[in-house]
């Protein structure tokens, strides 16, 4: 808070809001850069009847917009990717890097993008007002979450048919009875179903229906396949030999993607009215069920191996370069910055939310729930580790094969395990749609601020994108589709998101420049962060996100799937993936600059420059914002025991002089 405004608190024993009406209401009609006090803006959203902006709308509930933020970080990267990474880079000294990532990365860069979404009360590609040089930077956010609302829905489709199935009265992953399974199926249990000793295996005779013990020798190298994995790969996917054979469709997957795109159009259907209330059970219910799965996983036989797997470092590790280059992608990826959903979730908070405090709040919470999820997953693995005589190393797994063949036939093994498995399942629904919900916003909301013909058709915007990216996603549901889907996972959000996030730095924090991008945040919230976030964003983040990018072209490697290698059009084809959201930077940049007027140097500098309409979206804001920014000052009088004060604003300082 300014030193003028508390000053009035304190002479004119005022509310800051009424002070500031008395004070410049009266005489000059304009607003100074003071915001409520704590009491009225720490709350999420400042709620009152009806809509602070109203044509765009805002979060209803006070804690909508934190809530959804917490849903779209906490997502299924903190449930298989981070607790892989661990094992692969230490166990517990993984977590030095990733929090000095977190600090010094994910916060600011989460900050940042929350800021000056809320400030604006703009989308990510109409948002660049604030330089519009650079208004493919919006376009490219766009583009990436679009392409992972596709396969991200895949997942979902997947969790449906697993949650489907794990209502039947035995788990179908759990047998080596079904159709599906080979001569290769063989159960992994400590009692030697599928390794006695060293030369004596149990195999499962699919024509007699019996288990019967074989030489190692007559195997011939065959390596034995577990239910779960059968189940997934000849069952679920029913995956063919190669992305060449995309096969057909699989009906059952097929029936489930539609669902899950059903669910989410209904969830969206009123647009934030609608998914503020939704992200209330998406947000807390995963936490509810982690919980449940920790108290059960920790009384399992073998679990205390997974967590001392997990806890205790391997300091050595820290003088590796790979740890730190993945701690720090890790941080990107978990906390969501420069996909465009935290901007477009920031501009339906009311203008003084106070996103200093949401933005410190979010990412630890979600870095925390990282920590937390692995020692639910450590645990489990350990049992596994313990049930099938294996070591730990040997169980866990990263990506859809620790969701889909790990965790499933681990929950197989407890007992009244549908039980286990339904709740399983479901967190891993709510944490998907809780992600996808704010990625999919990204572009409705994004294509109304843009498009002012798609104003009042919010719904159906939203069934026309539902059905486009639904009928992206069939290749995926095919025989094949999960090459295709392997190719938009690897490079879809690679390297364009490190591009895009140091741009979108060095444009705030340079072109824009800080100093003017403190006074507007101190124009929202009332108060000045400290001179940290300044380093930060102008030096720190811009140059670990150029380290970031430079560690994952070295260490990037052609798409692959398990064993299997793309051909050169798939890899030139995910290449098309990662290009499609770069491009739009230097095409629009090329098309601003055609179209603009005046000599080269003056087009270029007029694009760089805010626009004319730069600022609040609320007249009553914009009207401060404007006074502020050409230095205006404003003198009246205080009535109340204190007696005459005058105000003099030199630019948003305030000197009082009684």
């Amino acid at each position: 808070m300014c030193r003028g405004c508390r000053s009035i608190m304190a002479l004119g024993n005022l509310s800051l809001q009424d002070s500031i009406a008395t004070n410049m209401g009266e005489k000059s009609g304009k607003h100074l850069c003071c915001s409520p006090p704590s009491s009225a803006s720490s709350s999420s959203s400042d709620v009152s009847s009806g809509d602070e902006n109203k044509e765009r709308g805002n979060w209803i509930g006070r804690l909508d917009f934190m809530m959804s933020c917490i849903s779209y970080a906490v997502g299924l990267g903190n449930i298989w990717r981070f607790p892989y990474l661990c094992y692969r880079n230490g166990g517990a000294v993984f977590l030095i890097p990733y929090i000095i990532f977190l600090v010094l990365c994910g916060m600011p860069l989460f900050f940042l993008e929350v800021s000056y979404g809320q400030f604006a009360s703009l989308s990510p590609i109409t948002i660049w007002k604030l330089s519009p040089f650079f208004k493919g930077i919006g376009y490219g956010m766009v583009l990436i979450s679009g392409i992972v609302c596709i396969y991200y829905n895949i997942i979902i489709t997947w969790t449906i048919f697993y949650l489907i199935h794990s209502f039947f009265p035995v788990l179908p992953w759990s047998t080596c009875d079904n159709w599906w399974n080979t001569d290769k199926c063989a159960l992994r249990t400590r009692d030697g179903i599928f390794m006695i000793n060293d030369t004596q295996i149990a195999i499962h005779n699919s024509s007699s229906g019996e288990y019967g013990r074989v030489n190692a020798s007559l195997l011939n190298g065959t390596k034995l396949v577990t239910p779960s994995e059968e189940f997934w790969n000849r069952y679920v996917l029913q995956i063919s030999d190669g992305i060449d054979d995309m096969g057909g469709i699989r009906w059952e997957l097929f029936g489930c993607l539609a669902l899950a795109w059903l669910i989410v159009f209904l969830c969206l259907i009123k647009g934030i009215k609608s998914s503020g209330r939704v992200v209330y059970f998406t947000a807390s219910f995963p936490y509810l069920v982690l919980l449940i799965l920790l108290v059960r996983g920790v009384t399992l036989p073998g679990a205390i191996d997974g967590i001392r797997f997990y806890v205790i470092p391997k300091w050595e590790k820290l003088a590796t370069l790979e740890i730190w280059g993945e701690a720090a992608m890790q941080i990107f990826y978990s906390v969501g910055a420069c996909w465009g959903a935290l901007i477009t979730m920031a501009s339906y908070n009311r203008f003084h939310n106070d996103c200093y405090r949401d933005a410190r709040i979010v990412p630890v919470l979600n870095c925390a729930t990282s920590i937390f999820a692995g020692f639910v997953i450590f645990s489990v693995v350990g049992f596994m580790a313990y049930e099938t005589g294996s070591d730990i190393s040997d169980v866990i797994d990263a990506g859809p094969g620790l969701v889909f063949v790990v965790y499933p036939e681990a929950v197989a093994k407890l007992p009244v395990s549908q039980v286990w498995s339904v709740m399983f399942f479901s967190m891993l629904f709510s944490v998907g749609l809780g992600s996808q919900f704010a990625m999919f916003q990204t572009m409705t909301s994004a294509f109304t601020d843009e498009f002012k013909v798609l104003k009042g058709h919010n719904i159906k915007l939203t069934a026309g994108l539902c059905f486009l990216e639904f009928l992206l996603g069939i290749p995926c549901v095919m025989n094949g589709g999960i090459y295709y889907l392997q190719i938009m996972d690897w490079y879809s959000s690679t390297f364009s998101l490190m591009i895009l996030s140091f741009t979108e730095l060095v444009v705030i924090g340079w072109i824009y420049g800080v100093e003017r991008f403190y006074k507007d945040i101190e124009m929202m919230i009332g108060y000045r962060p400290c001179g940290w976030w300044k380093l930060m964003w102008c030096i720190v983040t811009p140059l670990l996100t150029g380290f970031v990018l430079a560690f994952s072209i070295v260490s990037h490697t052609p798409v692959t799937y398990d064993d299997y290698e793309y051909p050169n059009w798939a890899i030139g084809l995910g290449w098309v993936f990662a290009l499609c959201s770069m491009v739009p930077l230097p095409i629009i940049a090329i098309i601003k600059y055609v179209t603009a007027e005046g000599d080269l140097v003056k087009r270029l500098k007029s694009l760089v420059q805010p626009a004319a309409d730069w600022g609040p979206a609320l007249p009553q804001f914009m009207e401060q914002y404007q006074a502020l920014l050409h230095g205006e000052k404003v003198l009246d009088d205080i009535k109340g025991p204190a007696g005459a004060q005058i105000f003099k604003d030199e630019k948003q300082t305030f000197d009082v002089e009684i």
